[in-house]
């Protein structure tokens, strides 16, 4: 066997493995969570215990990793994000459905302030550290890192807190899958390239295997889930069209990347990369996921 195939091959095991145990660990974790709240067994919130604790602590501990990456990529293009501003920033829009819990209070006050409050604070760091050099890209940069790490990952934690475990772990594993589909056939028999301009190692034979894969394990949800009360060909058509989400998330992720002329956002995690190469999919797809449960959850 050529050595090109060869490692093509041991990328291909590599990234199947890792893959098949973070989304174990991960299962564990929201499963485990949900046990102790009690929303295992429930679709919704029960109003007496704050629901979707542990995995909010686990969405603002992968916020913090997931905002240095973006801040390397954007000094790649000379830009500065304010860090501490925008991990405090994330960890608080993320985590808005859990901490409205406690607060019984209007998530669009909530809101409101905490834009009200982030903004000054954005421009106070960008005066103490840099002055007026670079006010408008560094500022809007940084609102961007909130926007993309804590505002779109904030409605993953809203299909936790609001439609319970299996809504999320559906959503989460159908992306994810069509993630694993889109790698593997792409790589063993993909051959018409997908936009390779952003992402040259897409292509269109792994977009179908991303479909199939994802239309299986939505399917697969609908079916043994007995809380999903959403019909087979629901559970497919959910399946197909976060297929396409979830690719268009990573082309977002990729195309930052391609704008900084880095290969990954890190490389943490192997066969993936860093935080933002496993996360990129299900953020793009987190509210398309909480406004499909809303309607037929």
């Amino acid at each position: 066997m050529p050595a090109g195939d060869l490692l093509l091959e041991a990328m291909l095991k590599q990234r199947l493995l890792f893959g098949i145990l973070m989304t174990l660990f991960f299962a564990v974790i929201v499963v485990f969570d949900g046990w102790l709240d009690g929303s295992l067994i429930t679709s919704a919130a029960n109003g007496r215990i704050p629901q979707g604790t542990i995995f909010s602590v686990l969405v603002a501990a992968l916020i913090i990793p997931g905002q240095l990456e973006l801040s390397r990529l954007a000094a790649a293009k000379d830009l500065k994000i304010h860090t501490p501003i925008t991990m405090i920033g994330s960890v608080l829009f993320a985590t808005a459905w859990y901490w409205l819990q406690l607060l019984n209070g209007s998530s669009s006050v909530y809101l409101f302030l905490l834009c009200g409050f982030m903004i000054p604070a954005m421009f106070l760091y960008q005066y103490v550290r840099y002055g007026v050099t670079g006010v408008m890209a560094n500022c809007g940069v940084s609102c961007l890192a909130v926007v993309y790490l804590g505002v779109l990952s904030g409605f993953a934690v809203a299909v936790r807190v609001e439609f319970g475990v299996w809504p999320l772990l559906m959503f989460v594993f159908v992306v994810k899958s069509s993630d694993i589909g889109a790698y593997a056939i792409g790589s063993l028999v993909g051959r018409h390239k997908f936009s390779p301009v952003v992402s040259p190692g897409k292509t269109w034979e792994g977009m179908a295997g991303a479909v199939a894969a994802a239309t299986i394990v939505a399917v697969v949800f609908a079916v043994c889930c007995d809380i999903i009360t959403i019909a087979w060909w629901l559970a497919a058509v959910f399946g197909i069209c976060f297929a396409l989400i979830g690719q268009m998330g990573d082309l977002a992720e990729s195309m930052m990347k391609r704008d900084a002329e880095q290969k990954d956002a890190a490389n943490k995690v192997p066969g993936f990369g860093g935080v933002l190469d496993i996360v990129d999919s299900p953020l793009v797809a987190a509210p398309f996921a909480y406004l499909f449960f809303m309607i037929f959850g």
